[in-house]
């Protein structure tokens, strides 16, 4: 009885436990849900926080980015390799300390003569052998012998070379035409006078290629020219010399033309543009026009054409002008990634961007250290450097082919870092704009995989635009549009008779000579530097 009692009474008590079962277990549901809502408020707001921090921090590495850029603009370098600091900085600094070392030699030579040198020379070589010779002969004193009084003969002798010079020297051609006349019938006959550049002038042609060169070639400016000539005693002012150059571009330009034409022919061609500041009289003030540069190498692929450049002068930089300079060219263009090269028609010009341009922005941020991103991808386009310089000069199929078995592995490598790096750095980073160029580009940058004719870079036309900006430098600015047209026909005669390592000046004075001859414009091609020097150096050989 009792026991029935005890399970009577609690079965009657179960609803009332599992009432109170029930009301705790909502009562931790309740404070679970609201751990969690707490929780997941906690994680938006450090989240929110992180994406702001990461803002900020993105924004301060663009800002003070800018602020590297600017430094660097007014006191730092140009470029991405110490050897391409204003290159004629970098010599002086060198020459500079090896001056000091000549000296501190000299000094311990003289405190102590009798001693040998002991530091070793370099080996100077010889000195070339169509210099003409001076000779000169070192005798003793006396001739008879000391001891016994006897004749002295040769039995031997030493021999040394030293290099000399004479300073420029300036003469005067004087041109004499007899009149000649028959004692017969008197008729008289003379000579025509040659043709002048300059007709009733001062200067022979070589004089004027003198001018042209100095200017050009060495950025002598026409007021420092003036000012030499002061020197020697030859007063001819500034603005005679301008008149000599400008009469010298006016003959040259159907070659400058003709040298334009023999490059657009070209299956490669390495494009690209710098300013040049132009007075603009009308208000005083300089306007800003544009040297755009077309430049051929193609030495790197063992290829026949010879290397030169040309440059045309425009007034701006837009599209327009591009079009223009390349409105019937059929090749490949190298560049960098300025706008206009990409809308360059695509069914007749096939566009390769440069990684020297890729890699220039990753130096800037890795050289102020502590970017082992920048850092890792300088690493990387090293290494298709390096391949690069095994193959250099190797036929377009070789080059194709090594490309193809070690270049490619590592090109794709690459762009599977710059991925992944991207989605790591902040969006507002110069890490990623730098990144962004080079997956933006990508589809130029690869170009080199498929055909051995086209370089890793176009270092080829920066090379030679660093001439004009030297001139610039020099000369400030171009007095009008016509003087930078001037300016483009004279430097590109002179730019690719540096490519092909003549001397400038031998071959404008020569050419100069025969352009105002009346030579005929059907053989303007013989008068292509790289002709001109073959037909000088056979002359040679026949004498």
């Amino acid at each position: 009885m009792c026991c029935a009692w005890r399970v009577s009474a609690a079965i009657d008590s179960l609803p009332n436990d599992l009432d109170a079962l029930r009301a705790a277990l909502l009562t931790v549901v309740a404070e679970r849900d609201a751990e969690r809502a707490e929780k997941e408020k906690l994680l938006a707001e450090r989240d929110a926080e992180r994406a702001e921090r990461e803002k900020l921090q993105g924004l301060y590495e663009h800002v003070r980015h800018l602020l590297r850029k600017a430094n660097d603009r007014t006191y730092g370098a140009k470029s991405e390799q110490i050897e391409k600091l204003p290159a004629d900085q970098l010599q002086l600094a060198l020459e500079d300390l090896e001056i000091a070392d000549a000296r501190k030699e000299a000094d311990e030579e003289k405190k102590q003569p009798s001693l040998p040198r002991i530091r070793a020379r370099k080996k100077r070589g010889l000195l070339p052998k169509h210099l003409p010779r001076i000779h000169e002969t070192v005798v003793p004193e006396h001739t008879a012998c000391s001891c016994c009084g006897g004749i002295l003969h040769t039995i031997g002798e030493e021999t040394s070379e030293r290099l000399d010079v004479v300073p420029a020297q300036y003469r005067v051609i004087v041109t004499h035409r007899p009149k000649l006349c028959c004692r017969a019938c008197e008729k008289i006959v003379q000579a025509d006078a040659p043709e002048h550049l300059i007709k009733s002038g001062l200067p022979t042609e070589a004089m004027v290629a003198s001018v042209l060169v100095a200017k050009y070639g060495w950025h002598l400016p026409l007021y420092r020219q003036e000012k030499m000539l002061g020197l020697q005693g030859i007063e001819i002012d500034r603005s005679t010399l301008a008149f000599w150059v400008g009469y010298a571009a006016a003959e040259l330009r159907p070659l400058y033309e003709r040298l334009k034409e023999h490059l657009l022919a070209s299956s490669r061609l390495a494009v690209d543009e710098t300013p040049v500041p132009v007075l603009d009289p009308g208000r005083g003030k300089t306007k800003t026009g544009y040297f755009w540069s077309m430049a051929r190498d193609d030495r790197p692929f063992g290829g026949k054409d010879p290397p030169a450049v040309a440059y045309t002068y425009a007034p701006g930089r837009g599209g327009t002008h591009l079009h223009t300079l390349l409105k019937d060219y059929r090749g490949i263009v190298q560049c960098d990634g300025y706008a206009p090269y990409k809308k360059l028609p695509d069914e007749r010009i096939t566009t390769a961007f440069c990684w020297a341009h890729l890699r220039r922005p990753f130096f800037a941020i890795a050289r102020k250290g502590n970017a082992p991103i920048a850092t890792q991808a300088l690493l990387r386009i090293a290494q298709l450097y390096r391949i690069e310089k095994k193959i250099r000069g190797k036929s377009p199929d070789e080059r194709r082919a090594v490309r193809q078995a070690e270049s490619a592995p590592h090109v794709t490598a690459f762009r599977t870092f710059l991925e992944k790096q991207l989605a790591r750095v902040s969006k507002k980073s110069p890490t990623a704009d730098a990144i962004r160029y080079g997956l933006n580009h990508w589809h130029g940058l690869i170009r080199f995989l498929d055909d051995g004719r086209i370089d890793l870079d176009s270092n080829i036309v920066e090379r030679s635009m660093r001439p004009q900006a030297l001139t610039r430098k020099n000369a400030l600015f171009a007095g009008h549009d016509n003087g930078a047209e001037n300016w483009a026909i004279v430097a590109s005669l002179v730019e690719s008779c540096k490519l092909n390592g003549i001397d400038p000046q031998a071959y404008l004075a020569d050419i100069l000579s025969r352009l105002v001859n009346l030579w005929s414009n059907a053989r303007l091609d013989e008068l292509l530097p790289w002709t001109w020097a073959a037909a000088r150096h056979q002359l040679q050989l026949a004498a």
